[in-house]
């Protein structure tokens, strides 16, 4: 089929995966506006002609997914209703050969660092002074902000650092800079994500430099919420908890991802810290910033995970009682050093085995939300749905952790923070009223 004419191209772009494809997918998107093409986040209208799928490689799942949404954007474009179907993201990056001979439909595969061969197929100049500048995809009021990329760690279990390449840390001035005209555009909260957040500034300043970040960032009028994502336990830098207790609008909020915490499986995962150092450290954190959430996420199903393992786990969450916690299965992944390790157990299992560590997580979010109950919060209000508000204190990222269910007769201004008293706590959300 004949490509219809420039001006008349509209693109859109169906982001898979984690926030930091979703950054590359609003960068992509900041680009060609700027070069004046129509450009539109996961199109319902389907009034688009070319489709730009940026895809995720992580885990056995997100791939599925991602081949799937790629054969039935192929699909369509059989049909007549597409000129045009691209790809970028993890899954390009990694699988590219095998995909370019299993899927020919596609016009062009790119990989995750390829933003400038991208426009060219636009006929589009990447433009450098753009650095930064993003076609949102998120509500207004919030926004994702990638501080680096790529990872240096070398966990037996993870195949991100061959999609990504090793860790590249963005200055401060480009952080800062980016912030400030994300807050220009109305972004109230920005949720600071990378490979690894704690990693930032060694390798272009020399030392972990997250904490002179952000204070930079929390200087910045009109920033209300900093939120921090994705920081990696081993060698953790404690001095960003000071500055998190100092500063009102760096959230009370840490995403951690621990894993596991059987001493055997982080020796196999390749960690680099023990079941005594996360406890420690968990105390520590605690100590520093009173009532911080953490948030973490572990994997079940490792080659060589024993009942004992997983009793290990559920004691553990038990004790330590987190605030948020979610669960991925481990997923066989090529090129990376667990794939040399027998793969013993069935999906079924691994599912199971999840299930039940949930089940214990489940149990202790719904008493420490019962907590919650008459005590009055500063909310921020994300969205309107089936009559009711949706709303989320600092305690809580999007989509991934609790809910606030406001039920207000009075018109609530999405984005914008009210102050709501708890009346009612579940398992994973609350119910509140503006006071």
């Amino acid at each position: 089929m004949k490509t219809r004419t420039l001006k008349n191209d509209k693109v859109n772009i169906i982001t898979l995966g984690c926030s930091k494809n979703m950054v590359d997918s609003e960068m992509l998107g900041g680009q060609l506006t700027a070069n004046g093409i129509d450009v539109t986040h996961e199109n319902r209208k389907l009034d688009h002609n070319i489709v730009v799928v940026n895809t995720c490689g992580f885990i056995d799942k997100a791939k599925e997914e991602s081949v799937n949404t790629i054969l039935d954007q192929v699909e369509l474009k059989r049909r007549g209703k597409l000129d045009k179907v691209y790809v970028t993201g993890c899954l390009s990056e990694r699988y590219r050969e095998n995909l370019l001979t299993e899927i020919p439909e596609v016009d062009a595969w790119f990989g995750t660092m390829e933003l400038p061969l991208i426009l060219k197929q636009f006929n589009a100049d990447y433009k450098s002074e753009l650095v930064g500048e993003r076609l949102l995809s998120t509500p207004k009021h919030y926004a994702y902000l990638k501080i680096s990329e790529g990872c240096n760690r070398t966990c037996s279990f993870c195949a991100i650092p061959l999609m990504r390449g090793g860790h590249v840390s963005k200055t401060i001035e480009e952080v800062v800079s980016e912030a400030k005209r994300l807050v220009s555009m109305g972004v109230k909260e920005i949720m600071l994500i990378a490979q690894e957040l704690t990693y930032y500034g060694l390798d272009i300043y020399k030392k972990r430099a997250l904490s002179d970040l952000l204070k930079y960032l929390s200087d910045i009028e009109g920033l209300h919420w900093i939120r921090l994502h994705y920081a990696y336990p081993s060698k953790f830098p404690m001095d960003i908890l000071d500055v998190m207790r100092e500063r009102d609008n760096i959230c009370n909020y840490l995403d951690m991802p621990l894993q596991h915490i059987s001493d055997n499986m982080l020796k196999a995962m390749k960690r680099q810290i023990t079941r005594r150092e996360i406890t420690d450290l968990i105390a520590g954190i605690r100590d520093r910033v009173p009532g911080i959430a953490i948030r973490t996420t572990l994997i079940t199903g490792f080659p060589g995970e024993t009942r004992d393992d997983v009793e290990d786990l559920k004691a553990f969450l038990e004790e330590s009682r987190l605030d948020r916690v979610g669960i991925f299965t481990y997923s066989h992944e090529e090129n990376t050093s667990a794939h040399e390790l027998e793969d013993t157990l069935t999906s079924e299992e691994k599912e199971a085995r999840a299930q039940e560590i949930m089940e214990v997580q489940q149990e202790i979010s719904y008493e420490k939300n019962q907590e919650h109950i008459g005590k009055t919060y500063k909310v921020i209000v994300d969205k309107k749905e089936a009559g009711r508000y949706l709303a989320r204190t600092e305690f809580d990222s999007v989509e991934v952790d609790n809910e606030v269910v406001i039920h207000s007769k009075k018109p609530l201004p999405i984005g914008d923070f009210v102050n709501v008293r708890i009346t009612k706590a579940f398992d994973y959300d609350l119910e509140g009223e503006v006071v």
